[in-house]
């Protein structure tokens, strides 16, 4: 396949990277009875809906997809909403190819999109629960149908690999949408929707009917990331809409493109049952005016979802609505013992690298005992132990198929910059990888192989904030107990998405747990081989606990939906 941008033009293969891929068999998505989906997600079992193997799919919407993406580049993304703009903005660049998309969205100002959705919101909020639970999963039905395109456009938007891209903008982030809706469908199918309420009163019945109904709270603004602009984004998306609010996604205005083709999607299946389609809106903004500020201090916005930065976080949370948020932490890693050090070693290389270190779930921080890492064959002292994470990264970066694809491209110059300033700050204690990977496809690719810094559990100025990028912190502690406490102490303050614990004793693994999660910060242990602490999946793990400075909220728990309506009793004497 051929990849047109202008007067240039690329190569690109339209399966590239199996290598990484989990095989399954062929399974396009389904509709299971609603009473499944609720099952499914008791259960917390494997359960997928939406097919995350491209080769399910056929070469035909494969190849449909790359020209649909082509044909989008430097043309108008109108929507069925907003068919004759009359602003527009856009100013997404390739990580890869590194020149513009030249794709321009409708512009709209705060208040239009204010009102459009409060208008819509008066009919939204009265449709049916399982009238809106259809109108979602058909819009999921429809965004399937784009999995290829939807690749296309958040790997040129983003960085990530064609895989990465393909997995999480797609069948995974349509995966946590269902599961969302089934969230919801449960909680607000909780208490009957009508009842005769009867008391003996002695010579008498008192007899009351009552009645029982969730009240949506109104519009929702939705605010996405540069990195994940479907994964980060729909959840909060499809609570607010199952809910019966409306919503205004803001999207980063370098990842717009992504999230646009689920809005475009929800629009035309509203539009096609007669509902309102300004129920959930875009709003495109632009770095040098931006919206976002505007639209989470308007008056008419109820709700807020949010994912990014702290700082932003924090302010987000103070404006006093109903929020929830995914912000900054530092994600550390105990490396105490281990049956084969080797293994681990190769786990953590891939861990580390996996899109550069740009996930909120990446480790940063890798705190080893200066006795050591007890193993089968004996200790393996602090200086060998870095060692072997360090030959692991470097053999992943030498390997030719691997290495290009598992680092993807950085999304930013800004995030280069950041680390490169970080590693001339401490030069002496940087190891670095002296490996060139370069990307057969895209020989522009903005790349950056991961760099480790090497310090001592006192100096905590060094490693104690979040480095977003590829940029690890191999941290030395006097002791297991110091590496406990360490790890503990960060997720406190800072904040934790994910801990990644490496021990062969049993009473450390509790003591971690209870510890760790006293912390609300979740433990994987003992990962390695296939299993890697970036990955969460829907319909089984939590993706943030929502108990510490990372975030307030969580995929998916009952507050992640409950906090979008509220339940209100009415009687009637009869």
């Amino acid at each position: 396949m051929v990849f047109r941008n202008g007067s240039e033009t690329f190569k690109l293969n339209l399966f590239p990277h199996f290598f990484l891929i989990s095989f399954l068999s062929h399974f396009c998505s389904m509709h299971l009875p609603i009473s499944q989906l609720i099952q499914a997600n008791k259960d917390r079992k494997f359960f997928f809906n939406f097919n995350e193997n491209p080769k399910a799919y056929s070469e035909e919407e494969a190849s449909k997809g790359l020209l649909d993406f082509q044909t989008r580049l430097n043309t108008n993304y109108d929507l069925p909403a907003n068919p004759s703009p009359a602003s527009r903005c856009g100013e997404e660049v390739s990580p890869y190819l590194q020149t513009g998309l030249g794709i321009h969205y409708p512009l709209l100002d705060a208040d239009t999109l204010v009102n459009n959705g409060q208008h819509a919101f008066k009919s939204w909020k009265n449709t049916s629960l399982d009238q809106r639970f259809e109108i979602l999963y058909a819009s999921l039905e429809n965004v399937s149908k784009r999995f290829f395109e939807m690749a296309y456009a958040t790997m040129h938007t983003t960085g990530q690999s064609f895989l990465m891209s393909f997995q999480a903008s797609g069948p995974h982030a349509c995966d946590r949408s269902l599961e969302v809706m089934v969230a919801a469908y449960e909680q607000m199918s909780y208490y009957p929707e009508k009842i005769d309420w009867v008391k003996n009163m002695g010579k008498f019945d008192l007899t009351l009917h009552k009645t029982y109904k969730p009240v949506s709270k109104g519009l929702g603004l939705i605010i996405g990331c540069s990195t994940f602009p479907t994964w980060n984004t729909v959840p909060g998306l499809y609570a607010d809409l199952i809910t019966g609010n409306t919503a205004i996604v803001k999207p980063h205005p370098k990842a717009v493109y992504p999230i646009a083709i689920f809005v475009e999607e929800l629009q035309k299946v509203l539009t096609e049952k007669g509902l309102d389609p300004n129920t959930v809106q875009l709003a495109a903004d632009e770095s040098a005016n931006p919206l976002t500020k505007k639209l989470a201090e308007h008056p008419g916005v109820s709700l807020i979802d949010y994912t990014g930065g702290s700082a932003f976080g924090n302010y987000i949370e103070s404006l006093g609505k109903t929020c929830f948020t995914e912000k900054a932490g530092i994600n550390s890693v105990i490396l105490d013992s281990c049956k084969n050090i080797d293994a681990v070693a190769q786990n953590i290389a891939f861990s580390v690298s996996l899109y550069s270190g740009q996930m909120c779930t990446a480790p940063q921080n890798i705190y080893i005992s200066k006795t050591g890492v007890e193993t089968a064959d004996g200790i393996v002292s602090f200086e060998d132990a870095k060692a072997k994470i360090s030959n692991a990264i470097k053999a992943l970066m030498e390997n030719p198929k691997a290495a290009a694809p598992t680092l993807g491209a950085i999304q930013n110059d800004f995030t280069i910059r950041r680390i490169e300033d970080k590693i001339s700050q401490h030069q002496a204690q940087t190891t670095s990888i002296n490996v060139q990977v370069e990307n057969a496809e895209f020989s522009s690719a903005r790349m950056m192989v991961p760099s480790i810094i090497t310090t001592t559990a006192a100096d905590e100025k060094t490693y104690m904030e979040e480095c977003f990028g590829p940029l690890i912190f191999i941290v030395e502690t006097d002791s297991y107990n110091q590496s406990l406490a360490l790890t503990k102490t960060s997720a406190q303050k800072h904040g934790a998405i994910t801990c990644l614990a490496y021990t062969i004793s049993d009473d450390k693994m509790k003591e971690i747990e209870e510890e760790m999660n006293s912390a609300f910060t979740p433990v994987s242990f003992n990962f390695t081989g296939a299993a890697f602490v970036n990955q969460h999946a829907a319909f089984s793990d939590l993706h943030v606990s929502g108990g510490n400075p990372a975030g307030n909220a969580t995929f998916t728990n009952a507050d992640f939906i409950n906090k979008r309506y509220i339940w209100i009793g009415n009687r009637y004497m009869l």
